[in-house]
C-alpha cells in the first residue's frame, strides 16, 4: 500500500483532528533526513495549534556531550545513530506517555554544540507532542523502542538538492568554513540520511516540503 502524501497545511488538519478525538495524549513523530524540514514543519504546526495544547521535544537533545564522543572516539560523525544516547531518549518518550505529571528534557544548541539538561517541558495539560529527529524509525540499540511510543510517524520529504544546500548554509552559518561545512553535509550527514531513508516506508505519512526557505 502506498503512503498517503500530505502537504503542511494537510498535516496541520490532521493533527487537529487527532487533538479533537483524543482521551489521551499523542505524539507525533516527525522523521527525516537531515536538512529535510524537520524544524520548519514543526514551527508550522506549533504557529498553528493551540498553544497550551502542544510541546515540542527534539530527539536533539539526546547528542552525547562532545567530552563522551571524544572519548569514544565518535566526535568526527557526531549525528550518527550511536552519537545519541538513544535508550535515554525512548525512556523519555515513554514517560511523556504515560506520566500525568511535568516531564522534562534536555535541548540542543547549535551554537555551543552541547545540550542543556531539564530545559524543556511536557507540562501536565500538554495534548499533543512532537517530537523530530533522524532515527525515530531506526531499529537498532535503543531507538527500536521509540516506535511503539508514536501515535503516529511523518516523514518530510524534500528535494535533495535543496536540502544539501541549506545543510552546507546551516553548518557554515554555525561555525564550519565553507569546504568544511560541504564536506560534512556530503559526507558524515549523507551517511546517516541513507540510514534514515532506509526508514521511510515505516512512516504513517509522507509530508512534502516545499519551502524554499527551510
Amino acid at each position: 500500500m502506498s503512503q498517503v502524501s500530505l502537504s503542511f497545511e494537510q498535516a496541520l488538519s490532521r493533527v487537529t483532528e487527532l487533538l479533537n478525538d483524543a482521551n489521551g495524549r499523542i505524539i507525533i513523530g516527525i522523521v527525516g533526513k537531515p536538512g529535510a524540514g524537520k524544524s520548519t514543519l514543526s514551527t508550522y504546526l506549533i504557529e498553528n495549534l493551540p498553544k497550551e495544547s502542544v510541546a515540542l521535544v527534539p530527539m536533539d537533545g539526546y547528542h552525547l556531550s562532545n567530552r563522551e564522543l571524544d572519548a569514544l572516539g565518535r566526535r568526527d560523525r557526531k549525528g550518527a545513530p550511536d552519537t545519541f544516547d538513544s535508550f535515554g531518549y525512548a525512556a523519555l518518550l515513554q514517560r511523556i506517555l504515560t506520566s500525568k505529571d511535568d516531564v522534562y528534557f534536555p535541548v540542543f544548541h547549535r551554537e555551543i554544540e552541547e545540550s542543556i539538561a531539564a530545559e524543556g517541558v511536557v507540562t501536565a495539560s500538554t495534548k499533543i507532542v512532537l517530537t523530530e529527529g533522524n532515527y525515530l524509525l531506526y531499529s537498532q540499540g535503543g531507538w527500536k523502542d521509540v516506535a511503539s511510543t508514536l501515535t503516529e510517524s511523518w516523514y518530510v520529504e524534500v528535494d535533495d538538492e535543496l536540502r544539501l544546500e541549506r545543510l552546507v548554509d546551516r553548518h557554515h552559518f554555525y561555525g564550519k568554513e565553507r569546504q568544511a561545512a560541504h564536506d560534512w553535509a556530503h559526507g558524515s550527514d549523507e551517511n546517516n540520511a541513507q540510514l534514515v531513508e532506509a526508514t521511510k516506508e515505516l512512516a504513517d505519512f509522507l509530508v512534502i516540503n516545499t519551502d524554499k526557505q527551510s
